[in-house]
C-alpha cells in the first residue's frame, strides 16, 4: 500500500548571517520589501530583523536594474510586501549566493502523513514529497512518520528492513520513496 507524506513549510526559515551590531547570526524575515527607484534604475531589498537586537538588514533582490526589465507583477508583489514572494526569494540560490546567506529550517516545517501516524502492515511503500526545498534528514522523517526513535530507524536500515533508491544518510531536499518491511 502506497502512502504519501508531505514535508511542508509552516513559516519562513531563519536567515543565517552575522549581525553587524550584536554579532548574532540569526535573522527573521517578515516578508517586508524596500524598493528604491532612481530615474530609470531600480533597487529592491528583502528586509530581515536580527533575532538578538532587532536591527534591520537588507538582502539584495534587484540591484541597479532598468525599470522596464522588471516584470510588473514582481514589482506589485514587492510593493504589497507579499510573504509568498519572500519565501520564493529566500529559496532562490542566486539571491542566497549574492547575499552570502544560508537558511535554518529548524522549526519551520512539518510532516503531514495523511492520517495515521503509525503505519501498520507487513510492507509499506511511502512516497515523501517536498512542498519546498527543505533540507531534512530522511532518518528523522521516517522516525517521525512511523513513531520510531532515530536509533531504531538506523537499525532497520542496517538490517535491510528500510530500503530506498535514495541515500538515506545525510540530508535530502527532493522527493524520494522508501519501503518499510516489518
Amino acid at each position: 500500500m502506497l502512502k504519501i507524506w508531505v514535508v511542508a513549510p509552516t513559516c519562513l526559515p531563519l536567515v543565517l548571517r552575522r549581525c553587524h551590531t550584536c554579532a548574532s547570526e540569526r535573522f527573521r524575515a517578515n516578508g517586508k520589501f524596500r524598493v528604491n527607484a532612481n530615474h530609470k534604475l531600480i533597487d529592491a531589498w528583502l528586509l530581515v530583523l536580527c533575532t538578538g537586537c532587532g536591527e534591520t538588514a537588507k538582502l539584495t533582490v534587484l540591484e541597479r536594474m532598468n525599470v522596464r526589465s522588471v516584470r510588473p507583477e514582481l514589482l506589485d508583489r514587492m510593493h504589497a510586501n507579499d510573504p509568498g514572494l519572500a519565501a520564493e526569494l529566500l529559496q532562490d540560490p542566486v539571491v542566497r549566493r549574492r547575499n552570502r546567506i544560508a537558511l535554518d529550517w529548524g522549526d519551520a516545517w512539518r510532516l503531514d502523513t495523511g492520517g495515521s501516524d503509525h503505519p501498520d502492515g507487513d510492507v509499506i511503500d511511502v512516497s515523501v514529497r517536498f512542498a519546498a526545498r527543505i533540507p531534512v534528514r530522511p532518518v528523522r522523517l521516517i522516525a517521525e512518520g512511523c513513531g520510531l526513535s532515530r536509533a531504531e530507524v538506523e537499525r532497520l536500515i542496517v538490517a535491510g528492513k528500510i530500503v530506498s533508491a535514495a541515500r538515506l544518510s545525510g540530508k535530502l531536499s527532493g522527493d524520494f520513496t522508501f519501503m518499510l518491511k516489518r
